[in-house]
C-alpha cells in the first residue's frame, strides 16, 4: 500500500469526482458521494487525517493505490 498524501476534504472530493462519483448532498461540512449503490461522507476539512481518508476510501469502495495514482494526475 503507497503512503498516502495528507489533503485536503475538497481534493479528496475532487478526486472521487474524476473516479465517477457525483456530489448527492451536503450538511454543513460533510459531504455525501454516491456512485451506483457505493457511497461516502467526506468531512471537509482543511487537513484529514490518514486513518479519516482509510475509512472513507474503504467506504467508497476505491483502493489506496486508485487513489494515489489519480491524485497524482
Amino acid at each position: 500500500m503507497p503512503k498516502l498524501p495528507v489533503v485536503s476534504g475538497a481534493e479528496v472530493v475532487r478526486v472521487l469526482e474524476r473516479l465517477g462519483f457525483v456530489v448527492a448532498r451536503q450538511r454543513g461540512s460533510h459531504i455525501v458521494l454516491r456512485r451506483g449503490s457505493m457511497g461516502c461522507v467526506v468531512p471537509n476539512h482543511r487537513e484529514l487525517k490518514v486513518g479519516t481518508l482509510v475509512g472513507l476510501l474503504k467506504q467508497a469502495g476505491v483502493s489506496p493505490d486508485e487513489f494515489v495514482r489519480v491524485h497524482g494526475d
